[in-house]
């Protein structure tokens, strides 16, 4: 990356939660890809006047603003679709933590908006530049899968906010996407104690070799946020992943990745394949629901 940026990107921030925190942490630290960004405000439907001198603005002027070129969507997943629509109507390119969407449909429709537009939708993946991904990448490289599994446990998630199981937990089906191929869907149920706060999925995957997958995602209140993985290979298993090492700087990370898109330094190739992917998991993640309302 280029260290003397000729021009800076005015950035505004959708939503100031634990994510829209770390952004904004990230756009003021000198880092080389924050050298390109320069972060214009935020936008919350909370009143907060400021925060660490950074103004909050209004979705409106951050719409109409002429400074503003970049929208960080960083509110809850039901909120996504409906911003990334705005901000690419405007003109802006978008960065958007997933699930973009909750609707393979609505992502693809963005999409062809983006293209429209000629702007960079991104969707942020940082479990994708996890120290535990890596190494699971490196394990698994050319080896045959017999069959696995990925448990995810948490605390409960406000559905209506985050979406269905499929698409609040979708960095766990990107993962075993981004390990073993595009998967098929056999089968999936959905146990669920309202009262509780309980819930758990249970996803039945092949790979394109049949190889079974399935994938767990428990949430309720006392468990804690934990992945227990288990994959047979004809040469071994794998029984979950060492202690690898901190996540450091994942956000930014990812955020070295949408500048170097919108500085169009992305082959076609590499956007072609990344969209497929994640165009894949989302329709999963649909077909997922859709599988598991039509048995209630």
């Amino acid at each position: 990356m280029n260290m003397s940026p000729k021009r800076k990107f005015g950035v505004v921030v959708v939503g100031v939660g634990r994510a829209g925190s770390v952004r904004m942490r990230d756009l003021r630290n000198p880092h080389p890809s924050s050298a390109f960004l320069n972060l214009i405000g935020f936008v919350s439907r909370r009143e907060l006047g400021n925060i660490d001198g950074v103004q909050q603005i209004s979705l409106e002027d951050a719409l109409s603003s002429q400074e503003v070129e970049v929208a960080y969507i960083c509110s809850e997943s039901s909120s996504h679709e409906d911003y990334i629509r705005q901000f690419l109507n405007a003109g802006k390119h978008v960065l958007v933590e997933y699930p973009m969407t909750l609707s393979l449909a609505a992502a693809q429709e963005l999409w062809e908006l983006a293209e429209q537009k000629g702007k960079v939708l991104h969707e942020e993946h940082v479990e994708l530049l996890m120290e535990e991904f890596a190494f699971l990448k490196k394990e698994v490289v050319g080896k045959d899968l017999l069959k696995g599994s990925l448990l995810f446990t948490a605390g409960p998630l406000e559905e209506e906010r985050f979406g269905f199981p499929a698409f609040s937990g979708i960095s766990r089906l990107t993962w075993l996407v981004s390990l073993f191929g595009e998967l098929s869907l056999v089968s999936a149920t959905l146990e669920e104690r309202k009262e509780d706060q309980y819930m758990k999925m249970t996803v039945c995957l092949e790979t394109e070799k049949k190889s079974p997958l399935s994938w767990i995602e428990e949430k309720g209140p006392g468990l804690k946020r934990n992945r227990y993985l288990s994959f047979h290979f004809k040469s071994g298993s794998l029984e979950n992943v060492p202690n690898v090492g901190v996540n450091k700087n994942i956000f930014l990370k990812d955020q070295n990745i949408f500048v170097q898109k919108l500085l169009g330094q992305f082959s076609e190739k590499e956007l072609a394949a990344e969209k497929k992917r994640i165009l894949h998991c989302l329709g999963l993640a649909e077909e997922i629901q859709k599988y598991c309302c039509s048995r209630k």
